[in-house]
């Protein structure tokens, strides 16, 4: 039947009325009784069943003034017409059940996946919290993640202070602090601190452009990579390859954030004192700090500031 419809190059387009028409007919096999159940006149019933046949390109009954019987093709396409009807019903119910339940949603947006993992407890917390709590988290290093904030798609974008947001109001969550980066192998990793100018001549160095990384964490890697060869750096897509080099012994890194021991249990995490700590927060649009989101960077700062792992 679909395939004498493509044929005859028709637009093909059911719909439910004139599929629920073919069943009730067929039930009956008597129009009037038809129209009866459907609550529409007679007419309508045999409007909707020509509509049905044109659109198909075959007969569905044989009608004469007395008798109303199925054809061979009515009989084939019963088993469709019920199927489609049953899908139909079927996906009414569920968009309906999805409607009834009031999701409680949340978009949150962040650079790495550093950032994201600080959101694990949080959100475990909130979620036993708010059991009808939908996250939505997106994970992008560019400057999209502003457009999704301006646009609705998130409502809070964790970053450092610095990021440019003009219409956004940022709340400070922690400080973090500035450390280096290596691995247990590398010749640093012996230091219980070290300074900008001890880096200078500590080999390769792994870096990442922003807006993966703060301009206060881009100004100190300026510091270190000034006056060397493009040999000595390096240049990383995302923290996901900056931690791979660094984790292999190919370079070191300097970073601001939580030493993820668990993660990364070979690398070592070297205060670099000489560096203030970096603010990072949140950043959310005026009048959208709705009860959920305000929840979320109560708990979420808690967790930041008790962690001894975060900072």
């Amino acid at each position: 039947l679909y395939k004498r419809a493509r044929r005859r190059k028709e637009c093909f387009c059911l719909n439910t009325t004139q599929l629920e028409c073919f069943m009730t007919v067929a039930n009956f096999l008597n129009f009037s009784r038809a129209a009866e159940v459907l609550r529409i006149t007679q007419p309508a019933v045999s409007h909707q069943i020509n509509a049905l046949e044109n659109e198909l390109g075959v007969k569905l009954f044989h009608r004469t003034s007395k008798s109303v019987r199925l054809t061979q093709a009515g009989y084939l396409f019963t088993q469709y017409a019920d199927e489609i009807l049953r899908i139909s019903g079927l996906s009414k119910e569920r968009l309906k059940a999805a409607q009834e339940v009031h999701s409680v949603r949340l978009g949150v947006g962040c650079r790495n996946f550093v950032d994201l993992r600080l959101m694990i407890p949080t959100l475990s917390q909130l979620a036993t919290e708010e059991p009808l709590l939908l996250p939505l988290l997106r994970m992008t290093p560019f400057d999209s993640l502003e457009n999704l904030l301006e646009e609705g798609d998130i409502q809070v974008l964790i970053s450092h202070k610095k990021t440019s947001l003009k219409k956004a109001v940022y709340r400070e969550l922690c400080l973090r602090p500035v450390v280096c980066l290596c691995s247990a192998q590398h010749p640093l990793a012996q230091l219980e601190q070290v300074s900008v100018h001890q880096l200078r001549d500590a080999g390769r160095m792994a870096i990442c452009r922003p807006p993966i990384f703060s301009t206060e964490l881009l100004d100190v890697q300026s510091q270190v990579v000034s006056g060397r060869n493009s040999e000595q750096i390096l240049f990383c897509d995302n923290l996901e390859i900056l931690y791979t080099l660094v984790e292999a012994g190919l370079a070191f890194a300097i970073i601001s954030g939580p030493p993820f021991r668990s993660l990364f249990p070979h690398l070592r995490y070297i205060p670099m004192p000489e560096i203030s700590p970096i603010s990072f927060g949140a950043f959310y649009l005026p009048g959208e700090l709705t009860p959920v989101l305000r929840r979320f960077l109560t708990l979420l700062e808690e967790n930041l500031q008790t962690d001894p792992h975060a900072l």
